[in-house]
């Protein structure tokens, strides 16, 4: 009896180490994947890493956009943490431990934000014409201005739904001068500039469709075939894709192209154009295409 005693208490005594042992492999183990998700969210976010000033003064911002308002401004060459990002912007600690939030592209090229994503990106639209600048006429004497901001607005409701930094170029009945439309996508790096037209040819129901222009084709191509490509729940036809000297994308330093949604004196396409149903259609085609572009 006594034997079997011992026995029974080594034989516990084994099992206790080699549970201790299994925990500290678990624990160990546990320890390093925690380790590895620190290190790749340190590099995803780029959270408390260092960057270098390279513009000659960067406004220091209460939030991610030109539009908020300035804290103050950093010398070129300090140094900056950067603690999180969103669009093109970085919320910073300065040496001084002040906080804010800095444009992406004040520091070095290698340390700005990475665009996968519609959520993270900056988009203008420009609702063409506006104010004393009606556009085209319909045959009903009806204004290309009212149905460019019409769509506009249906565009940029689905696209800051989906999280996109927007900024339009007008958001009311008013006039804004071509080269301040082209001047607020360079202002905003922006990483889309679309700009909503309709057509008008020379003679009444002479033509019909839609066209996607572009002009800088390095920069601006791949963004005019994807939006294009994607309209296709459109009951007008699609007339393609088509170079387009118009100062609006031609003055644009970033990806930028100009919609022709229909001729706006074709009665056939004018039935369309003012219809809520083909309204809606363009929003949700170009916003389907912006985001497999980002994607």
């Amino acid at each position: 009896m006594k034997s079997n005693f011992i026995d029974g208490e080594l034989l516990m005594r084994t099992q206790n180490k080699s549970f201790t042992h299994k925990n500290k492999s678990n624990l160990t183990l546990l320890l390093f994947v925690l380790v590895l998700i620190a290190i790749l969210a340190v590099r995803t976010t780029g959270y408390l890493r260092q960057a270098i000033i390279i513009t000659p003064s960067a406004t220091l911002r209460n939030g991610p956009g030109i539009e908020y308002s300035k804290k103050e401004t950093l010398n070129e060459k300090q140094r900056i943490t950067i603690l999180r990002r969103k669009y093109h912007w970085m919320y910073v600690k300065t040496p001084q431990n002040k906080f804010g939030w800095i444009a992406d592209w004040d520091v070095a090229k290698k340390e700005r934000n990475k665009i996968t994503n519609i959520s993270d990106a900056t988009i203008v639209i420009d609702p063409g014409h506006g104010g004393s600048d009606s556009g085209a006429l319909s045959a009903s004497g009806k204004m290309e201005k009212t149905y460019t901001l019409k769509v506009a607005r249906k565009v940029v409701k689905e696209l800051r739904m989906k999280g996109a930094k927007v900024y339009m170029t007008r958001d009311a009945d008013k006039y804004v001068g071509l080269a301040a439309r082209s001047d607020l996508s360079n202002k905003v790096h922006a990483d889309a500039f679309i700009s909503f037209h309709f057509d008008s040819s020379p003679v009444e129901n002479d033509a019909s469709g839609f066209t996607t222009y572009y002009y800088h084709k390095k920069r601006s191509y791949r963004l005019a075939k994807m939006i294009n490509s994607n309209l296709d729940t459109l009951t007008l036809d699609n007339r393609g894709i088509d170079f387009g000297n118009f100062l609006v994308i031609r003055d644009n330093k970033f990806p930028a192209i100009l919609l022709e949604m229909g001729y706006i004196n074709s009665d056939r396409d004018f039935a369309q154009i003012k219809s809520i149903s083909y309204q809606n259609a363009i929003a949700a085609d170009v916003v389907s295409g912006l985001t497999k572009y980002f994607n």
